[in-house]
């Protein structure tokens, strides 16, 4: 009997949650290695799905939490990334301010006039500009599309536990 690749987040919503966070981060790293270095604000929105990730490996190793309650923590953390991701796109759509600070990654792990020649040609990277879109919709936007959607889905699935 084969199973139905498309059945698992009713079966398992906590692993469907996990793999979503995991594939979110993997998206996120992509597009950072092919060129679209993070914004302070795009650091932050990968927080919450780090945690969702280690929440529900450790909640399918551990078992000991029941699965309403992991699957409202892993809807909280979606909340969280959601509302940080709506506040980007306000500072993109520039409706307010946005953080003071900039963000480039750098790598630190070599020799340290290469670093420091790295940190003084490190592009500075503004909450405020829409690095890429799709549609006319940013990663920012994305973002929240998707993460409010997983909240209503873990919160829907949390009340069926």
């Amino acid at each position: 009997m084969s199973q139905n690749v498309f059945s698992l987040p009713a079966r398992d919503p906590v692993l469907f949650a996990g793999l979503v966070a995991a594939s979110l981060l993997a998206a996120a790293f992509a597009f950072q290695y092919a060129g679209y270095p993070p914004c302070e604000l795009c650091w932050w929105q990968r927080y919450p799905y780090m945690a969702a990730v280690a929440l529900a490996v450790v909640a399918k190793l551990v078992r000991a939490l029941p699965t309403w309650l992991v699957l409202m923590l892993l809807a909280l953390l979606f909340a969280t990334d959601a509302g940080i991701a709506a506040f980007h796109i306000g500072v993109e759509q520039k409706w307010w301010d946005g953080l003071a600070s900039c963000s480039a990654y750098v790598d630190m792990s070599g020799d340290m006039d290469a670093a420091l020649d790295a940190i003084m040609n490190a592009p500075v990277v503004q909450c405020d500009e829409i690095a890429w879109s799709l549609f006319g919709i940013s990663m920012a936007g994305y973002n929240f599309l998707i993460a409010l959607g997983m909240t209503l889905f873990l919160v829907d699935q949390s009340r069926k536990k």
